[in-house]
């Protein structure tokens, strides 16, 4: 970190220690006004680079757009290291990870912070990370469309009533979200996936009958989704678990990231292997008609998130002992 920074931390980590509150605040407006100043500084030639790209599919227009949203991942990342107080952030990735290859990732999913952590831990490590998204967030000034500049998968839920009056609906948010995995096949990518479809909350685990304590029941749609329309190709198949220690009953607000509260924090990823068989038949496209394949992958997805739920336990009593 130069210098400046440096500096610049020291004189919040000071504040925050002395005058918490005022710390707390003021951190939070530099990270409200930075993050506006570079969403718009960096969106708007973004959005031109990227309409270029969906216009003429210049390769140069792509890897513009590729380099502005870095660049803009930077900026929040240095905002992190800078303006927060001291941290209590235990990080444990696979020593082999690399920034050019290609991997799907899922994770837990607690909070919206998630995608900054997930964001915050890869850089320099993990190539560009993208993730299922929703298809009404492209209405989103600047973001929205990023996400499908960079070639997101963006899924368009219809409601059984839509379809059942319209069948050509059926199958639209499959045919987009194949339509970008498609696109990424050529570049490096992490492509991630909450496979809890949902952000977790004790309320919700009750309500859908989860036979875990901290997780919800995983769905396995997006990721064999990714697989079929990736296939070989893939570098490796990637399990990240984040814990928030100070956050027991109610995931963290955005907001609380920036005014410095998740201090304590737990990062875990590994590397998953799933059985070849099982990996042909979703390539394949098998598992849409074979109910014996897809009765192998949930209990491929039970086991993983046995695991998971067993080793959220652990990280949380690591933090208390």
């Amino acid at each position: 970190m130069p210098d400046y920074f440096m500096s610049l931390k020291s004189r919040y980590q000071k504040l925050h220690e002395r005058h918490p509150k005022l710390g707390s605040a003021l951190s939070l407006a530099t990270a409200s006004t930075a993050i506006t100043a570079n969403s718009v500084g960096m969106g708007i030639p973004l959005w031109l680079l990227g309409a270029t790209k969906v216009a003429t599919g210049s390769s140069v227009a792509d890897e513009g757009v590729i380099a502005i949203t870095k660049r803009w991942i930077h900026t929040n990342n240095t905002l992190i290291d800078t303006i927060l107080p001291e941290k209590d952030w235990r990080i444990e990735l696979p020593a082999d990870l690399d920034k050019n290859k290609q991997y799907l990732l899922i994770c837990n999913h607690q909070s919206w912070i998630d995608t900054s952590i997930v964001q915050y831990i890869s850089e320099g490590r993990l190539p560009l990370t993208r993730f299922f998204t929703k298809h009404n967030l492209i209405y989103l000034p600047f973001v929205g469309q990023a996400f499908y500049f960079l070639d997101f998968p963006m899924m368009k839920r219809h409601s059984k009533e839509a379809i059942a009056k319209n069948p050509a609906l059926k199958g639209q948010d499959i045919a987009e979200a194949e339509r970008a995995c498609r696109l990424l096949k050529d570049k490096p990518f992490a492509l991630l996936n909450y496979l809890e479809g949902s952000r977790f909350t004790p309320a919700k685990r009750d309500a859908q009958g989860s036979p875990y304590q901290h997780l919800l029941k995983p769905k396995a749609g997006g990721l064999t989704l990714a697989i079929s329309a990736l296939g070989q190709q893939i570098d490796g198949i990637l399990d990240m678990t984040i814990v928030y220690p100070d956050y027991p009953n109610q995931p963290p607000e955005y907001g609380d990231l920036w005014k410095g509260k998740i201090t304590r924090l737990g990062v875990h990823m590994q590397r998953l292997d799933i059985p070849e068989t099982l990996f042909d038949a979703i390539s394949t496209g098998t598992h849409h008609s074979d109910e014996a394949v897809k009765q192998a992958i949930y209990a491929w997805l039970d086991e993983i998130w046995q695991d998971k739920d067993a080793r959220i336990g652990r990280m949380l009593a690591e933090f208390e002992a």
